[in-house]
């Protein structure tokens, strides 16, 4: 199989697990403790991630210089991209409660939350495809930490939305969607940045590491601690730890 279809499937399999959270939160009856507890672990297992793969990789490739560029870049671009949304409607996108607006209180906030979701996901789905370009193999680290923490994100996610009125038929077909995409990311970071310099590709590695450490400090650790409260810390510990081994292994 060439290597860009694997690069485009592997992405595809990430957003999938997008859709299994978002299909057990509309269909499992969670505690949003619970939730909160899942969405604690798979930020720590995310900033593992970043710490010993994207970043480590991403220094060797380029060193100092293109990695803080790149690093900087990516949670500036996130934070206004998320500042932006958060004023359509999309502030609480992760939130399980009550917090997201429905559409007859906030016109246009169900876009507003589809693009956010597809933000977040998007750095995560292009490191995919970008690991790839080194060894002719996937990072299975990367690609494991990054399904097991999407799962929470999407049951997390399809819990607010089902909350605030909006439709299985919508919520489905956001998530669905957004797989889709995801694959075509994770292809895309695969071919486009095949041929390009070392420094360039570490600077990529390293902002999609930015944007996902400020996606997890906005939106995932604060819908962790409202409900999950003082076992936050330990739980996402926990999830740190688990995605240590496996980059050790």
């Amino acid at each position: 199989m060439p290597l860009w279809l694997q690069a485009g499937l592997y992405g595809l399999l990430a957003g999938l697990a997008l859709v299994v959270g978002a299909v057990t939160g509309c269909f499992v009856p969670i505690k949003q403790r619970v939730v909160a507890g899942i969405m604690a672990f798979g930020s720590g297992v995310l900033v593992s991630a970043l710490s010993f793969e994207l970043m480590g990789e991403a220094y060797e490739r380029g060193g100092f210089d293109a990695t803080v560029v790149g690093f900087l870049a990516g949670a500036a671009i996130y934070t206004f991209a998320n500042w932006v949304l958060a004023k359509q409607g999309a502030k609480h996108r992760k939130r399980s409660g009550k917090q997201q607006p429905s559409e007859s209180e906030e016109s246009g906030s169900g876009m507003a939350l589809a693009i956010g979701s597809l933000i977040d996901g998007i750095p995560e789905a292009m490191v995919i495809g970008i690991s790839m370009i080194a060894g002719g193999a996937v990072s299975m680290v990367a690609l494991i930490a990054v399904c097991l923490s999407n799962v929470p994100e999407g049951l997390s996610s399809a819990v607010g939305m089902k909350n605030a009125g909006r439709s299985k038929a919508y919520i489905f077909g956001v998530w669905g969607s957004i797989a889709l995409i995801l694959g075509f990311a994770s292809l895309a970071g695969y071919t486009v940045f095949s041929g390009l310099p070392d420094d360039v590709i570490a600077a990529t590695t390293a902002l999609a590491a930015g944007a996902i450490l400020a996606m997890v400090s906005d939106t995932m650790i604060p819908e962790a601690f409202e409900q999950a409260h003082n076992m936050t810390g330990l739980i996402t510990v926990l999830g740190f730890l688990v995605a240590f081994v496996l980059s050790h292994l």
